[in-house]
């Protein structure tokens, strides 16, 4: 079992009003295509922590299952109207499985990266797989490595810098490594946190797919689905299993 490292310190902040990912700007864009490619099935999200896109796609009538490593942020997610309905599995997202099978897998924010190691990232695809249903879809959003924007001979570029929150990425190109660092500042005090974490490249994650038995049907630069560029610092990418 891989190292959990949203324990109760992270998952007891994790949820923030003020950070734009728990905007509606940012979910609803989200889950109206998470909706349309569920269908009429149900959906597995990958890393469901405490529920911030399952919650409201729940809301749409989606039938929404989880499986996630961490025991605290499930437990936020508990908490939250709604969230005792959705069945959780606990467990490593590349290997556990949930029951029933479905129409859309997906993974958000980068989570993918959570994955750190090659062989981990190719069986998660492959547990993908053996949970969806013929055509099914599995959708990632993930950011493009940064490397091209990293000043000569330096390894770490800030990716946040405001008055509450410093975040720096520290790369380690030979093993396509990187460690996410956040400093904090909650309730008054500054907290820190390291999170180990692996990048990778769109044409490595089609490579998984097609191994899976997935093929692309669709990448865009955002969930607004704007087109995928040289310029494109995310991607939402979308296979289908064949």
């Amino acid at each position: 079992m891989p190292d959990d490292h949203f324990g109760e310190e992270i998952a007891a902040h994790y949820d923030d009003p003020s950070d734009e990912r728990f905007q509606p700007a940012a979910i609803e864009p989200a889950v109206d295509l998470l909706a349309e490619l569920a269908g009429d099935g149900a959906a597995l999200e990958l890393g469901i922590g405490t529920g911030r896109i399952a919650l409201p796609l729940a809301e749409r009538g989606v039938e929404v299952h989880g499986i996630d490593l961490s025991t605290a942020m499930v437990s936020r997610l508990r908490a939250k109207p709604g969230g005792a309905e959705i069945d959780v599995t606990i467990g490593d997202f590349a290997t556990a499985r949930a029951e029933g099978t479905f129409s859309l897998a997906y993974l958000v924010f980068n989570t993918i990266n959570n994955l750190t190691s090659q062989d981990a990232q190719a069986a998660c695809f492959e547990n993908v797989a053996a949970h969806l249903e013929p055509s099914g879809h599995f959708l990632i959003e993930v950011g493009v490595p940064q490397l091209q924007r990293l000043p000569p001979g330096e390894t770490v570029r800030a990716f946040a810098l405001t008055p509450t929150h410093l975040g720096f990425d520290e790369y380690h190109v030979a093993t396509q490594g990187l460690i996410s660092h956040h400093h904090e500042l909650i309730d008054g005090v500054w907290r820190s946190a390291s999170l180990p974490m692996r990048y990778v490249w769109p044409a490595e994650l089609d490579l998984m797919a097609r191994l899976a038995g997935m093929t692309l049907s669709q990448r865009w630069g955002g969930w607004h689905r704007e087109p995928f560029t040289s310029e494109s610092t995310n991607h939402v990418s979308v296979w289908r299993k064949t």
